[in-house]
């Protein structure tokens, strides 16, 4: 076994043997199917492809939801849908060989992320998705401050997809099982990191609208969480 399996939790895959995608197909590939593969072939168990390729999924639900209601009208949706489902990939690296979740490392799941899909040979447009959808933004200023535990640098969304993608995610938690959140309860888990930071999750809110969460929670048989 390799150095990175070791690390990365072993090399127990479910799914398909390792392809090489192009990075000359549209957004990358093939947002559905070929993104499918990649979850399957990184996944160290079928709970964790679940967890995660599910909680991606609904990710792109949101944002399709709010592209249909109008919001970014200029986006390449394709490319959104593609870091939808590809945003989160990172979080298969954070488990063990006993398929247990490293909690205290799991800031460096989209770092860990565009690592992996960079070594897929995806371009940087659709690594970006990975490494720059943390919260609402992390800044080099803060990670050497606080000490956290990524490489020093700026993690921000800047496109337009990059910033609908990481506001999608905001309004599902893969640590409340089944459940949506609503922008008030997001903001509320917020409010520790500073006002600055509702700030920018209520600028993001002004640029894209809120999503029918009643709508999503029906077809996805979740629960709305509120506080």
């Amino acid at each position: 076994m390799s150095t990175r399996a070791r690390a990365t939790g072993g090399t127990a895959k479910i799914g398909e043997a390792p392809t090489r995608i192009a990075a000359a197909q549209p957004g990358g590939l093939d947002p559905d199917g070929q993104a499918e593969r990649l979850h399957r072939r990184h996944a160290p168990t079928a709970a964790a492809f679940t967890e995660v390729h599910t909680h991606c999924r609904i990710v792109w639900d949101l944002a399709a939801s709010l592209l249909s209601a109008g919001a970014a009208p200029g986006a390449d949706v394709t490319l959104v849908r593609t870091g939808a489902l590809l945003h989160d990939i990172g979080v298969y690296r954070l488990y063990d060989a006993c398929g247990q979740l490293d909690h205290a490392q799991y800031l460096r799941h989209g770092i860990l992320g565009h690592d992996l899909l960079a070594g897929e040979g995806l371009p940087a447009r659709i690594c970006r998705f990975a490494s720059c959808h943390t919260g609402v933004g992390l800044t080099r200023a803060e990670i050497e401050a606080g000490g956290l535990p990524i490489p020093p640098a700026d993690y921000l969304a800047e496109t337009v997809e990059e910033r609908l993608v990481m506001y999608a995610d905001k309004f599902h938690s893969k640590s409340r099982p089944g459940s949506f959140l609503t922008a008030a309860a997001y903001r509320a888990s917020l409010r520790r990191f500073g006002a600055d930071k509702v700030d920018l999750f209520d600028a993001l809110g002004a640029e894209f609208g809120v999503p029918d969460l009643p709508a999503l929670a029906a077809r996805h048989r979740m629960t709305i969480h509120d506080g």
